[in-house]
């Protein structure tokens, strides 16, 4: 059985950070909501509790549904979680007379104590909290201390529960890692096993069990996700996993054939279908972005219900879901949260009757790429940018048209063919071209023009979640603009977008 850690999400921004942090040790984990109970605790090594935007100290404070003095695995609180092990243990928190937010060092390190091996006195950790723990439970000893706070780290002296009240999941707290390390492998007795090797055999094992000899239907989009989950399924299955691919008229210039091809040559069973007039009269006098979406889920859902119909005796559907989809979709306070429309085939499952299945719903987007890596696939494919489930729909900012995408498409293949050119597109997370509904007065020849703008946007990030603009070079960006405004008809403005995320997201609609 594949051992874990549990983290149990109060809430904060942090917890992917540490989800993150854990799985670089090679132990896998996963997040849950403060309220989940397993229903055994097999496999479960030991348990995380996050940091929180709340207080342990309101009327309302969150609470985890586990007894944590009970559970037969070691305990690690973090910020909030630290100060609910301490208050619910008959310790006391208060309001900080002298609060912390941002960098401290630690004046004081027990470092006998299995947690703390190897952290050094004075090592800088990242403090973000406006209570501060008052006085530990009976039973409970301090084991680290910043100038300001005399309980930055505690543990019980008779149970394996350990609180700190610095994050040491963030780039900030320098021997962060070294600190998880200690929990999970000193504390836990975590073997570190879990490799992107062991997850390709675990996963091929685990949906030959699964599936039999039934069939399975595979939307795939070109992108990294669902190409990854096809190669799993296809070692999985082979022949019996059918692949269709949908050109929606919404893709990049040429990449349906190209991409197509490519499929064809790692030997997935698959078929393309040409849609693309279908998706446009569906769009037709649509602006409104959430509208555009919806109008491209449904014609994509009728398009592979009749191709998948083809098929006969299907019984799965395959889904490259990841798992900040998963997680995103749960809210720590209340009910399930929207997913964007796009980010699934809504509806599908139900209309063909069919199962779901969803190989790599636990990974983190680089996650995905690894295990890409150890299966086999073409870097190229790999180091592919991200690209949304309706293309260049989200990309075209008001109606669709098929000038409009002809326009775009124009730019974005010249945009995206430089960066490859200049060295520079591995060394971008995720480019792409805008079409803006803005006209602007230019002078091409000694002619007056009034035509389209387009917005280039280049962004760094881990997994999407948060996402800071590249730095291209001036002069590259000259070239780019010069060679779009000279060669695609339609545009004499181009500007580059230096909003990050937040407050901007990556797309524009």
């Amino acid at each position: 059985m594949q051992e874990k850690i549990l983290i149990l999400d109060f809430g904060s921004q942090y917890t992917q950070l540490i989800a993150r942090r854990i799985r670089e040790l090679n132990v896998f984990c996963e997040i849950h909501p403060y309220t989940f109970v397993p229903e055994s605790f097999a496999g479960i090594q030991g348990v995380v509790l996050s940091g929180s935007p709340f207080s342990v100290r309101q009327p309302d404070a969150l609470q985890p549904s586990l007894d944590l003095t009970a559970i037969p695995v070691p305990v690690l609180g973090i910020c909030y979680g630290a100060q609910y092990l301490a208050i619910s243990n008959g310790g006391e928190v208060a309001a900080s007379s002298t609060r912390e937010y941002g960098r401290a060092n630690l004046s004081f390190v027990n470092d006998s104590e299995p947690l703390l091996r190897g952290v050094d006195q004075n090592s800088q950790v990242w403090m973000s909290h406006a209570d501060s723990i008052t006085r530990l439970p009976d039973g409970f000893s301090a084991i680290a201390r910043t100038n300001d706070v005399g309980i930055a780290a505690f543990r019980s002296c008779t149970q394996p529960l350990f609180g700190i009240q610095f994050h040491p999941e963030v780039y900030h707290t320098t021997q962060g890692s070294l600190l998880l390390s200690n929990f999970v492998v000193k504390v836990c007795g975590c073997k570190q096993s879990w490799t992107p090797d062991s997850f390709v055999h675990s996963t091929v094992s685990r949906l030959q069990g699964s599936l039999g000899n039934d069939k399975v239907v595979l939307g795939l989009s070109g992108g990294v996700d669902s190409s990854v989950a096809a190669m799993l399924l296809h070692k999985a299955i082979g022949n019996r996993l059918h692949c269709i691919f949908v050109d929606n008229g919404l893709l990049r210039k040429n990449e349906f054939a190209q991409v197509l091809e490519s499929y064809r040559g790692m030997g997935f069973n698959i078929r393309g279908v040409s849609a693309a007039n279908k998706f446009y009269d569906a769009l037709k006098g649509i602006s409104d972005p959430e509208k555009k979406r919806k109008a491209i889920g449904h014609t994509f859902i009728e398009v592979f219900e009749k191709e998948a119909q083809k098929i006969g005796d299907v019984k799965w559907l395959a889904q490259g879901t990841i798992y900040p989809d998963i997680i995103e979709s749960v809210s720590v306070k209340g009910p399930s949260a929207t997913i964007k429309s796009h980010h699934n085939v809504g509806g599908l499952p139900e209309i063909m009757n069919l199962k779901v299945v969803e190989p790599i719903n636990s990974l983190f987007k680089d996650e995905v790429r690894k295990v890409g890596l150890s299966l086999g696939l073409p870097e190229s494919l790999l180091q592919r940018h991200p690209f949304p489930g309706p293309g260049l729909g989200v990309r075209i900012l008001g109606e669709i048209t098929p000038q409009k995408v002809a326009v775009l498409q124009e730019a974005d293949h010249i945009f995206i063919n430089a960066l490859h050119k200049e060295g520079l597109y591995n060394k971008v997370w995720q480019a792409l071209a805008v079409l803006l509904p803005v006209q602007s007065v230019g002078v091409m020849g000694d002619e007056r023009t009034y035509e389209n703008v387009v917005a280039l946007r280049a962004v760094n990030s881990t997994d999407g979640m948060t996402a800071d603009w590249v730095h291209l070079p001036w002069d590259f960006l000259s070239k780019v603009s010069n060679e779009i405004i000279n060669n695609v008809r339609g545009i004499n403005r181009v500007v580059y977008d230096i909003s990050s995320k937040p407050p901007a997201t990556i797309e524009w609609e």
